[in-house]
């Protein structure tokens, strides 16, 4: 069957109209990205620990250059960060991460993790597994609300390792009535002291493997606070000697909780 000169297939209609609209929505989406700007709050953050001293730089903490999208993804001053605690607990892989969270994830480590691993070990923390910076969506991919990692203010943390040799991982350790998931349960319920964000397992399906700790802005005031699972509902243990076990203690609403 023969087709007339200057007319096409409805196949070849069909290729030509998904391409126009390919090229059409390429260019909305060039445009948007053009106009979305970051939180000013972000950038303010940034600009206030950088300039008050809080994070010096060292072989530990070194700035890389801006990173300006794709979107609003990246950072002002993006700090490449090898070990926190002053050199003395490193990371598997070098983190990059905003200014702000460097002092608030030291005074984590200095305050409650570093004190629970002698409780729970008598041993002090090493080296921590963990992921930061990744221009993505809260539930992965690059739709929906931007998580926090995508603008260097958040940290997840998988794993533990103690100067003993010994490994914490929260996927393994969180269950059960063991020295670890003690230890765990611990640093976890206090990192709400510290962080606006902390999501671990039971929180939701994306979080049954490590602790999410960022300092998301929930409300204007920075009063708000996002802890998951809430902390009266996490089973505390007590360490009953500084080489493990447990025994019984109180949660963290006075509860009398095993």
């Amino acid at each position: 069957m023969s087709v007339a000169f200057g007319t096409q297939s409805p196949g070849r209609r069909a290729l030509k109209w998904f391409g126009l609209a390919a090229i059409v929505l390429s260019i909305a989406a060039c445009g948007r990205y053009a106009y979305e700007r970051r939180e000013q709050w972000r950038s303010d953050l940034e600009s206030r620990c950088m300039a008050s001293g809080a994070v010096q730089m060292s072989r530990y903490v070194q700035r890389t250059n801006a990173i300006n999208g794709p979107g609003t993804c990246g950072m002002d001053y993006p700090l490449r960060v090898a070990a926190q605690a002053r050199g003395q607990v490193s990371y598997d892989r070098p983190q990059t991460l905003a200014c702000q969270m460097i002092p608030t994830v030291d005074r984590w480590i200095d305050n409650v993790v570093q004190p629970a691993a002698q409780r729970w070990f008598g041993a002090a923390v090493v080296e921590v597994k963990a992921g930061s910076y990744s221009c993505r969506g809260i539930r992965g991919g690059r739709s929906g609300r931007m998580s926090e990692h995508s603008f260097g203010n958040a940290l997840d943390v998988f794993a533990f390792v103690l100067n003993s040799g010994h490994t914490v991982v929260v996927r393994q350790h969180w269950r059960g009535e063991t020295a670890e998931s003690g230890f765990l349960r611990e640093i976890f319920v206090r990192a709400c002291d510290h962080f606006t964000t902390v999501l671990g397992p039971g929180s939701d399906a994306f979080h049954y493997d490590h602790f999410h700790l960022d300092l998301a802005r929930h409300d204007p005031r920075w009063t708000r606070r996002v802890c998951r699972p809430r902390p009266e509902t996490v089973q505390m243990l007590q360490p009953s000697s500084p080489t493990g076990g447990f025994g019984w203690g109180f949660g963290r609403q006075g509860s009398f909780v095993r």
